[in-house]
């Protein structure tokens, strides 16, 4: 018989902001952008990336004069990238709330987070295949972090832990609806 393996954690950490001050943040849809390229970097906005290290300072402007508003505290949690400023770039987290931080600590290594939406402990089945009808490989707990391995516009292959399989692409905030990563 094979067995079922959960994967938790921390709802604290997943979330992985350490508020350290009031932040006026605003709803995704008050801080949507226009889609197109940034003159910046010429790449699309918006777009997402990740985090690159455990402590990345979030500032109210582009400028080491602003203030930090909070630090994002986990490696490798997906941001969306809303703006461009020299070498600075407005995120947003998957609550919605955003600020700038300095290009480098970002990657363009793709990570989601599985439906941090979902405020009940009901668990997400990654699937040894594309079906809802596939072997469940493991249930992930929402908030958890996994590396995004492809997409196909549907679904997206994920590694979580030691585990891999798949995951229905509208479950997951990392990812925009019907792309393809390959």
């Amino acid at each position: 018989m094979r067995h079922r393996h959960r994967i938790w954690i921390a709802a604290g950490l997943a979330l992985a902001v350490l508020l350290l001050a009031g932040v006026g943040t605003r709803a995704a849809e008050d801080a949507a952008p226009a889609a197109g390229p940034s003159s910046q970097t010429r790449l699309p906005i918006p777009r997402f990336v990740s985090l690159k290290s455990d402590r990345v300072n979030v500032r109210k402007g582009p400028s080491t004069d602003q203030a930090i508003v909070w630090v994002f505290s986990r490696a490798g949690l997906p941001v969306e990238i809303i703006a461009e400023s020299d070498n600075w770039r407005r995120v947003r987290d998957s609550e919605g709330a955003d600020g700038w931080v300095w290009h480098s600590m970002l990657s363009g290594r793709r990570t989601v987070l599985i439906s941090p939406w979902t405020k009940s402990p009901e668990t997400m089945p990654l699937y040894s295949r594309k079906s809802t009808g596939a072997s469940t490989v493991a249930e992930l707990a929402p908030s958890v972090l996994g590396n995004v391995l492809s997409c196909d516009g549907e679904w997206c292959e994920l590694s979580v832990d030691d585990y891999s399989g798949f995951v229905q692409q509208d479950k997951l905030w990392g990812v925009y609806k019907d792309e393809v990563i390959k």
